[in-house]
């Protein structure tokens, strides 16, 4: 199968056609690690996630990069304020020290990892940290400045965005609607507003400083991502992803500092994940709306329940979560799961041959841009389906699940004990079918679902499962 791609380069979908034949290098920008990340981050990392696995499938061999932000992200993408990693210090009133520092990022970089694992994510083959790899960032630097690039101001070692032909064409920047000093607006001698720091020297106190040819100091954000992905994957690779809020600003950054220092094409397919919103507008850490993934298993969720939820829609729409939207998810997938447990006591086999269509379908529905929501109405299909058997069901579901992520192997049949008061309704009802009274049964059938219980009428009397 032919699998494409909506490509933000080009604002188009294409066909994927890797650098190096069976092999795709893939890199994901990852969490600056000053805090909990929340679940409109983890929806980006869920959407990476899928596209790993249908690479994978398609036969690719693929080498994963997710970069750790533990220096140099400033409270204001401008080169402005501080870092995040002292604000977090700060709020948590530990020592402003090196030690204290990376002791905090480990501590959210290691939630971090847990609720990716907790939400069937695959991690990548590489975690770059980025006070682990300073020297590769001036190293970068320098080709940078060497091809003349770069100027000096009080802020640091600027990047001359002027000077990179292309830099507005990505992000379809108007660079002279920019506000005036919408960037830098502490820094006088900035010659453009999209200019940006490649390395900071104007905050000597600063808990981390490197020594460097321009000063003692520390890189710019923008800068980490380029010279760790150019380490582990190479001067040209294949797939970059992120939020999309990272293409006007950042990942315009990325380009224009990578191919300043190669004078080459970077990247060749850049996707993006729109963004997970709460009704009142996007999730913010600054301000405090967010939501974290703790949260929702405190209210009794399963992190799988939010996992199915995102695959519910197509990564590059909107979502706006709220609580009714993951109660009709975790419903949805609760009926799956029973289903599967029906079908696992009873294996019944039936025209084998028809999976094929079912499984030509589903991947098809992934190879046209990850499109996972048409991908799981033909989940429902086969579970409907009266052409095969519930073996042939199993089988194309287990076989689903390697993208999916949804742990259908692992479903089995809860013991739920039936409280008191259902297991009366339940007897009210039996004794009213008893009596021909179908009008009372269906009025206890649906005043049991108000409580969250179903009743199926079997062979061996009334099953009783809570929904």
């Amino acid at each position: 199968m032919t699998l494409k791609l909506y490509n933000t380069l080009s604002r188009k979908k294409e066909v994927f056609k890797p650098i190096k034949k069976g092999q795709v290098g893939l890199y994901c920008c990852g969490p600056t690690v000053y805090w909990y990340q929340h679940i409109g981050n983890l929806r980006t990392y869920i959407f990476e996630d899928i596209l790993k696995r249908v690479l994978v499938h398609n036969g690719y061999k693929v080498k994963h990069v997710v970069n750790v932000t533990d220096v140099g992200h400033l409270t204001s993408d401008a080169d402005e304020g501080e870092d995040k990693l002292v604000k977090a210090l700060k709020r948590e009133g530990l020592p402003l020290n090196k030690v204290s520092m990376l002791k905090l990022a480990n501590l959210y970089f290691k939630d971090f990892k847990e609720n990716l694992k907790k939400l069937n994510i695959i991690e990548p083959d590489y975690w770059p940290k980025a006070t682990e790899h300073v020297q590769d960032m001036i190293n970068l630097i320098k080709k940078i400045e060497k091809n003349g690039y770069t100027y000096k101001t009080g802020v640091g070692l600027i990047y001359n965005t002027s000077k990179f032909k292309n830099y507005a064409k990505f992000g379809r920047l108007n660079l002279e609607e920019l506000e005036k000093g919408a960037r830098g607006k502490e820094d006088p001698d900035r010659r453009n507003v999209s200019d940006f720091a490649l390395w900071l020297t104007n905050q000597p106190n600063h808990v981390m400083l490197w020594g460097s040819p321009w000063g003692r100091g520390f890189p710019g954000w923008h800068i980490e991502c380029a010279a760790m992905s150019i380490k582990y994957l190479g001067e040209h690779f294949d797939i970059h992803c992120g939020g999309r809020e990272h293409i006007q600003v950042h990942h315009s950054n990325e380009i224009a500092q990578a191919e300043a220092a190669t004078g080459k094409k970077w990247v060749n397919y850049w996707l993006h994940a729109d963004w997970l919103t709460l009704k009142q507008g996007k999730m913010s850490k600054s301000k405090g709306s967010f939501i974290q993934l703790k949260d929702l298993i405190e209210k009794g969720y399963d992190p799988l329940d939010f996992r199915y939820l995102i695959l519910t829609a197509q990564y590059r729409s909107k979502l706006v979560f709220d609580w009714k939207s993951l109660d009709s998810a975790k419903k949805a997938f609760g009926r799956l799961k029973n289903k599967i447990i029906e079908f696992n006591k009873n294996k019944e086999s039936k025209n084998p041959k028809n999976k094929e269509k079912y499984s030509k379908k589903f991947y098809s529905k992934l190879n046209d841009d990850l499109a996972v929501p048409e991908a799981l109405a033909v989940v429902w299909d086969i579970v409907k389906a009266k052409d095969i058997g519930n073996k042939e069901k199993l089988e194309l579901l287990y076989d689903f699940d390697s993208i999916l992520g949804l742990d259908f192997k692992k479903v089995k049949e809860d013991k739920v004990t039936i409280p008191k008061e259902i297991q009366k309704l339940a007897d009210k009802r039996e004794e009213a079918r008893k009596k021909k009274d179908w009008s009372a049964a269906d009025k206890i059938r649906n005043e049991l679902k108000e409580k969250g219980y179903t009743i199926q009428d079997t062979p061996k009397g009334p099953k009783i499962t809570k929904i």
